[in-house]
């Protein structure tokens, strides 16, 4: 095992603020007989860490029961069942900055079971963003989430559709700055049903969180300094006509109101789509011909500006978690770490995804010296990363966003005016609030 803190005499890095803690030379640590029950993550981008759990199994003598792996969205509702349930007597549990700090007194503290010198080795300003209340609440993995624009290289080089673009538009076709261009892009290539300009999730707090960092875009806030909602403003609504008019100009696949992200990904790889925002984490599968029809045709830049002049960037990261009432503490954090090591972030990042540990972030880039697309990639979201922000740091994110989205959607599929989706959305949020006293 290729131990993080090799150098470093074995025992002496007993954690001062916990007198539990795991001795750095003492990880991955040894737990026979001990079964540790976990909930994760799904999905494509996802899945390739948790080969890693049987190396682990072997270097611990435990075992690992997999109890869930859902994406997103259906394992928060699933964690939330089990709050109020009381059922928490498993053990490992998936976790996001955007969603964690709604499961308050779910997870316990890491601080308290893992070397300090482990947790030092992270971004500091990820975990910053792990600790709630205090707590260091998970170990984020190589899953640092802030969206760039991928989009069909030939399709700006041909010749064919730069002349008929200049014609239509009065401006040269190069992948768009602005999200006016991408509009405009978007509208020019679409050639519906076999091939759209681009494309969104349009359910959950995936449309929430694209209008929200498009609502910023445009130079508006979603919630006020006060905490109060007002993205029922003008920018508010230039932002969800962003959504309506190319749903309306059938720019998008009709079916992209039910789209989530697993939906997005397929989607580009599929060699129908122009343009996509999308995460790190598929930038492998974008460009790898085992996965992906568009493979060596994949440009990647910085995402677009709105008209404040302000570009998009939501973020967040994924993480692991260990339960307050985990019967094994210790061999969960170790899972924990596993996941989590230098080794674990160096693999995910090979395929994409950014990590959240500083020395593999010099790795990442000491591999894409000779890779010009691996280059391409991580120029594109390290300046992207310049224009990241997390959504409002408030426990009912997530409650809000359920509440938002419909309304949303309701404005997309023409059911309501803009207008009328968003005053009716921020008449919810701002209900959620008051009943959680926070107005």
């Amino acid at each position: 095992m290729n131990r993080l803190l090799s150098g470093v005499c074995a025992g002496a890095l007993l954690l001062a603020s916990g007198a539990g803690a795991a001795l750095a030379g003492d990880l991955p640590g040894k737990f026979e007989g001990v079964t540790v029950d976990v909930k994760l993550i799904g999905g494509q981008q996802y899945e390739k860490l948790y080969e890693r759990i049987p190396e682990w199994e072997k270097a611990t003598g435990a075992k690992v029961n997999i109890l869930t792996k859902k994406n997103g969205f259906d394992i928060d509702k699933e964690l939330k069942s089990d709050i109020a349930s009381g059922s928490t007597n498993w053990c490992v549990g998936w976790n996001h900055s955007s969603f964690a700090p709604q499961y308050t007194g779910l997870y316990t503290d890491l601080s308290k079971l893992l070397p300090k010198e482990e947790i030092d080795a992270f971004v500091p300003s990820t975990i910053k963003s792990a600790t709630i209340d205090g707590k260091l609440e998970m170990l984020p993995r190589a899953q640092f989430d802030v969206s760039a624009l991928y989009y069909q290289k030939s399709l700006y080089e041909n010749a064919d559709n730069k002349t008929k673009f200049k014609a239509k538009y009065g401006y040269d076709l190069v992948p768009p700055d602005t999200w006016k261009e991408v509009t405009d892009q978007a509208e020019f290539f679409a050639n519906p049903p076999n091939f759209y300009g681009t494309q969104f999730a349009g359910k959950e707090e995936a449309i929430n969180g694209r209008f929200y960092e498009m609502v910023v875009a445009e130079g508006g806030e979603y919630l006020d300094k006060d905490g109060k909602p007002v993205f029922n403003s003008d920018a508010g609504i230039r932002a969800l006509d962003w959504f309506v008019n190319l749903y309306k100009a059938k720019a998008v696949p009709a079916g992209t109101t039910n789209y989530l992200w697993d939906d997005l990904g397929q989607g580009f790889a599929s060699g129908t789509v122009a343009i996509n925002l999308d995460w790190p984490g598929w930038a492998g599968f974008f460009n790898d011909p085992k996965s992906s029809k568009v493979a060596g045709n994949v440009g990647v830049k910085v995402a677009p500006k709105g008209s404040s002049g302000k570009r998009t960037g939501w973020s967040g990261f994924h993480g692991f978690s260990v339960t307050q009432n985990c019967p094994n503490k210790e061999a969960a954090a170790s899972l924990v770490w596993w996941l989590t090591n230098e080794d674990s972030q160096k693999l995910e990042a090979a395929a994409g995804p950014l990590p959240t540990r500083t020395a593999v972030w010099d790795w990442d880039l000491k591999q894409a010296e000779n890779d010009p697309y691996k280059k391409e990639v991580l120029t594109a979201f390290q300046e992207e990363a310049k224009h990241a922000f997390a959504v409002p740091q408030t426990p009912e994110w997530i409650e809000i966003s359920n509440a938002v989205y419909p309304e949303l959607q309701a404005a997309i599929l023409g059911d309501k005016t803009s207008k009328q989706a968003l005053d009716d959305a921020a008449a919810k949020a701002t209900q959620i609030l008051q009943d959680a006293g926070k107005l």
